[in-house]
């Protein structure tokens, strides 16, 4: 019988090499982003945005998107609560180790459902783990549809073992996130107002110096 999986023949490997030595020779400290929110929210303009802002500002960021790790690490997975829940889990152990490599790690991605969202939250300390929360509106973010897919859902095209979050698959939006984008008086606001609205918020709480 195989042993593979068997936490029994499985240790952690100690390096000498520690975070704190490494968040130092770049002068940041490591952390997950995690921008949660509906499709058209503006998630992935915001961690571009972000991740542009926080480059010209000296510091170390990596962007893991939502579609893009659906074309090779979540490339086995679909779209139902249990493959959802999986791609999520996947997403956290790795936006975990960019984090404790001393990046800034900006994970995009709707991310539906709460308890994974809180899973993903546990595999860091609180302090580390920050949620974005892009509070726009289910019209606004139809109205957008930059990917056509409200479109197909609502003509009936997705179909799968789970419904178009926001449409016929439930969406839960964060019950105490550390930073919530929304309009002001009916406006969004701008791809740099976010990325600065983030940038203030890892700046004040000494994420950008070691």
């Amino acid at each position: 019988m195989s042993a593979m999986g068997n936490p029994t023949n499985i240790f952690w490997h100690e390096c000498p090499v520690v975070k704190t030595e490494r968040q130092k020779l770049i002068d940041q400290q490591g952390c997950v982003v995690w921008i949660t929110g509906l499709s058209g929210s503006g998630k992935s303009t915001l961690a571009c945005s972000l991740n542009r802002e926080l480059h010209s500002r000296g510091k170390l960021s990596y962007v893991l998107d939502g579609d893009n790790v659906r074309h090779g690490l979540n490339k086995n997975l679909g779209f139902s609560p249990e493959d959802r829940t999986e791609n999520i889990r996947r997403v956290g152990e790795v936006a975990k180790l960019f984090a404790d490599a001393g990046l800034i790690c900006i994970a995009s991605l709707i991310s539906p459902y709460r308890k994974d969202r809180d899973a993903c939250r546990a595999m860091l300390t609180d302090d580390n783990f920050i949620e974005v929360f892009m509070n726009m509106p289910l019209e606004v973010c139809e109205e957008r549809d930059p990917k056509g897919l409200y479109k197909l859902a609502r003509a009936g095209k997705i179909r799968g073992t789970a419904g178009f979050t926001g449409i016929d698959d439930p969406y839960e939006p964060p019950l105490s996130c550390e930073i919530k984008i929304e309009q002001k008086n009916g406006i969004c606001p701008t791809p740099c107002e976010m990325a600065g609205q983030v940038v203030s918020y890892l700046d004040e709480n000494g994420f950008l110096h070691a």
